[in-house]
């Protein structure tokens, strides 16, 4: 493709991201243009539904109805797909493209965190770029910065607030001192969650993205299935505030690390301390912190999701291409990729917070710092109020650092317990941000 050549994009895919690509294409078209060298032009869709008003001209554009039979037509340069979905016809589109040597611009996390692997190596099998830019934190730009920015780096962590939907319900829930159920209606309401919401509120939206950033950071093949997920259903507005008392906020965090046991991967509810930047991180905003040995901490911000946002991730992707720019889809080529082993959870090392619901009554507390001595995991403060004989109070508990199995060990030990009537809530405290 020679210089001034237009770049002619197939878009699979017309929903809220594939409708913000076709508009910023147009809107900033001679900007856009200017930066890439030379003009960047939508030729083809595919959607479902032809008639549908998605708010922008596609007038002149070929239409398909599936992204496969998008991607096996040969009058287009590059396949942007922005589907979804991590089996089927989208991956059959993104695999045909890529065997017929057309690069790929995915904003498809799920694919690339359960096949990322298998995609790069036929990417580089063929010569072309797998890019993904918009597959992670929306409109910040962490892979470019992970995989050329900070390129020399050793990296020693990857964490940070990846779903933007679990931060603007937690956000809400410290707020306005609302439950969980309350604000996740609202938040379908006004768009920012699903009429489903477990890829959300579960972790596992976050946990593909976790896998992403993981890959590109420590050369390792993704491997979704060793992520630990958990999600925020169990959090309360008595969680949230007892976390802003002891001088915490939580956080839905996705933490990628190396660890004497293996690179470690987790998705879970967090108290982050008041004094680090991540924990003011508000509302639908996401946020990702990069650890390297020359750069020191890195701090990104910005929205992780949304038409415009995710449309500027695809776009500048494009840009590269525009220019000939190719790099391997995972910051290494195929064969530099190291498979580490997977760090158990129960190895895990960190202080927790606890909450019970216990039955006021004596001796229920030494019975509880018992199961905890037993397990030899020590106590750094407790909440207990007043008194209530024979009614249910909360109890909180935090614990110095100690080993994630003799946690629940000790967990176990006081969910059996007669006193106590529910299971009891734990969140890991992340001082060393």
């Amino acid at each position: 493709m020679s210089s001034g050549k237009a770049l002619r994009v197939a878009v699979a895919g017309l929903g809220t991201v594939g409708a913000g690509v076709v508009d910023l294409l147009a809107r900033n078209r001679d900007l856009i243009a200017a930066r890439a060298g030379r003009p960047i032009e939508v030729v083809a869709v595919a959607a479902r539904s032809k008639n549908k008003d998605r708010g922008v001209d596609l007038s002149g554009m070929a239409w398909e109805e599936g992204a496969l039979a998008l991607a096996k037509r040969n009058d287009y340069d590059v396949l942007v797909e922005v589907v979804g979905g991590s089996e089927g016809q989208t991956v059959e589109a993104v695999e045909f493209a890529l065997k017929a040597g057309r690069p790929v611009v995915t904003a498809n996390k799920a694919m690339l965190a359960l096949h990322g692997a298998r995609l790069g190596q036929l990417a580089h099998d063929n010569g072309v770029a797998l890019a993904f830019e918009a597959a992670v934190a929306g409109g910040i730009p962490i892979i470019k910065a992970l995989r050329e920015g900070l390129a020399g780096n050793q990296f020693q962590r990857v964490f940070g607030i990846l779903n933007g939907t679990c931060n603007f319900i937690l956000t809400k829930m410290r707020q306005e001192k609302r439950e969980f159920v309350d604000v996740l209606a609202e938040a379908q309401r006004l768009g920012y969650a699903e009429a489903d919401p477990t890829f959300d509120v579960d972790g596992i939206d976050a946990a593909h993205k976790l896998s992403i950033l993981a890959s590109v950071a420590f050369g390792s093949p993704t491997n979704f299935d060793a992520v630990h997920v958990e999600g925020i259903r169990h959090i309360s507005a008595l969680d949230i505030s007892y976390a802003t008392e002891l001088g915490y906020r939580i956080k839905l965090l996705g933490i990628a690390g190396l660890t004497p046991n293996g690179l470690e991967q987790r998705v879970h509810p967090c108290m982050v301390p008041l004094d680090t930047p991540i924990a003011h991180v508000e509302g639908v905003f996401n946020a990702v912190v990069a650890e390297g040995d020359a750069v020191g901490t890195s701090f990104l911000q910005g929205r992780g999701a949304g038409a415009g946002p995710t449309a500027s991730a695809v776009v500048s992707d494009l840009i590269d291409l525009a220019r000939g720019h190719n790099v391997p889809a995972f910051a290494v080529p195929p064969a530099a990729m190291k498979a580490l082993p997977a760090a158990p959870m129960a190895k895990h090392r960190g202080a927790y917070y606890v909450r019970l619901m216990v039955v006021d009554r004596p001796g229920v507390i030494a019975d509880v710092a018992a199961a905890l001595r037993d397990e030899k995991v020590s106590m750094e403060a407790m909440i207990q109020r007043g008194r209530d004989p024979g009614e249910v109070v909360p109890v909180v508990i935090t614990t110095h650092e100690t080993e994630e199995a003799a946690m629940v060990r000790a967990l176990d030990r006081i969910t059996a317990l007669e006193a106590v009537t529910e299971p009891p809530r734990i969140i890991r405290i992340i001082e060393r941000l």
